[in-house]
């Protein structure tokens, strides 16, 4: 991003980028028949990533279990992001999240 667009990424603006589309990704492969897709959009110092599927079911939350293991995804993808969207589709849905591409504490939320 930072050769292409000349904006500074730092390491760890990088590394949260591939963990959250990977998280939105797999979530969507996982439960969604049918395809499903990646968009990413590059604006104002942010990465808007968009991932489409057709499942109709909502993401949500568990409650907090220090006893739970695995399926910690979506509070992952929450807490690493600025911003957190579900917008339904005429077929499925569409998660958008914002993610800053700084290590500036300014940025985030």
């Amino acid at each position: 991003m930072q050769a292409q667009h000349g904006l500074p990424v730092s390491a760890r603006a990088m590394g949260m980028v591939q963990l959250v589309a990977s998280e939105l990704v797999t979530n969507a492969r996982k439960y969604a028949p049918g395809p499903c897709l990646l968009d990413l959009e590059i604006s104002e110092g942010a990465v808007q990533i968009s991932v489409r599927d057709s499942s109709t079911t909502q993401p949500s939350v568990q409650t907090t279990d220090p006893q739970r293991v695995g399926q910690h995804g979506l509070e992952i993808v929450i807490a690493a992001s600025q911003s957190f969207c579900v917008h339904r589709e005429p077929v499925g849905k569409r998660i958008t999240v914002t993610l800053v591409l700084t290590d500036d504490p300014g940025r985030r939320r």
